[in-house]
């Protein structure tokens, strides 16, 4: 988190110590607000088609359960979706009797556009798709994939996830029916921050499956009116601490400007890449086409693991992929080091992670 979100953070906090949760809550109402503003201007939509959730699964959790599924609909995604997803699939498709199918991969790895195009049919309800998944660099082809999906009438679920504050989106461009993304990666916000944009088909479509005081109104009876917009999909109690850190982080990213974030990020990953490739016994893993700033790879005779606690005693921070994080991924390369440079990150940095793998790739002779 960059100081200026941190800055933000303990303030409400220690407002909240100072005076109390409901009245730091009520005095930093302009700054929650501005939150939801923020995050529409990111992804080009309105405040009232923004929810706020505590992490991005449980935002597409709150938009994959409220579609009503029956015997014989189907479920359509592509290789990358996530575990936390394809999981929620194979639930509802046990618990409903729909069925999920899985288009294949293109040459370059990416959602095979005309394999989907085919597979679509009346049946289809949901078209959905992880834009960049949590196992490599590769970027799907979320628009086209959009544009797929308006003509079926399929409702479009998109994982922006990995996306969000690495890469500019446009959900108008995009024609998804709803997004879905973290405040921390790349939008440099705190932990336990999610959200999703619901688009107006969306909200005609999808039947939120809880309900509690801030997502509906009583009616003074035996039933209720849901709240106007996307905030019938929240809960009523939040951290305001988070939210307000979100919205701090949200607003950095939009004044940088995403388009020269992602030129610089997609060019560091790029450079990362090239170094990586160049090491003996070392293997780079995105797929090709287009790619993004996140690099995957793999060091011969060393366990994953191994390698990135090494580098992790280097000061160099990296995460590893799992198996069960991208379950429909055919390749069998998995476990991989995952290296996410961003914007801030200097080339001399890139440039000792890479002479740090070169020495433990040398290491395991």
């Amino acid at each position: 988190m960059s100081t200026a979100t941190l800055t933000a953070m303990t303030g409400q906090l220690q407002l909240e110590a100072t005076i109390g949760g409901y009245e730091a809550a009520a005095h930093a109402r302009e700054h929650i607000d501005a939150t939801y503003s923020a995050l529409a201007e990111l992804v080009g939509g309105r405040p009232d088609e923004i929810a706020l959730f505590d992490n991005s699964t449980h935002a597409w959790n709150a938009a994959f359960y409220s579609l009503p599924l029956r015997p014989g609909d189907r479920i359509l995604t592509g290789r990358a979706e996530y575990g936390s997803s394809v999981l929620a699939y194979l639930q509802v498709a046990r618990r409903t009797g729909a069925e999920l199918v899985v288009v294949p991969d293109d040459a370059d790895g990416r959602i095979d556009l005309d394999a989907l195009a085919g597979l679509v049919d009346e049946r289809t309800k949901l078209i959905g798709l992880t834009w960049v998944p949590t196992s490599g660099g590769l970027v799907n082809p979320a628009a086209e994939v959009g544009r797929i999906a308006r003509d079926a009438g399929a409702l479009y679920l998109l994982d922006a996830t990995q996306v969000v504050g690495q890469l500019p989106v446009d959900v108008a461009a995009l024609g998804c029916d709803v997004l879905t993304g973290t405040g921390r990666k790349f939008l440099r916000g705190p932990r336990g921050t999610g959200f999703a944009w619901f688009g107006p088909g969306a909200l005609q479509r999808l039947d939120p499956h809880v309900v509690e005081i801030s997502a509906a109104t009583w009616d003074g009876g035996r039933g209720f009116r849901w709240a106007e917009g996307a905030r019938r999909f929240e809960t009523w109690e939040n951290s305001y601490v988070n939210v307000v850190g979100l919205g701090s982080a949200v607003r950095q990213a939009i004044d940088l400007g995403l388009d020269a974030v992602a030129r610089r990020a997609v060019a560091l990953g790029e450079r990362l890449r090239r170094g990586l490739d160049d090491v003996p016994g070392v293997r780079t893993h995105d797929r090709e086409a287009e790619r993004c700033a996140i690099v995957t790879a793999d060091v011969r005779g060393r366990d994953t693991a191994d390698v990135a606690a090494a580098l992790g005693a280097e000061g160099i921070n990296v995460s590893t992929t799992v198996p069960g994080h991208n379950q429909l991924d055919e390749r069998g390369v998995h476990p991989l080091v995952r290296f996410s440079p961003h914007y801030y990150n200097t080339v001399e940095e890139l440039d000792r992670a890479v002479a740090a793998v070169a020495a433990i790739a040398r290491s395991a002779g």
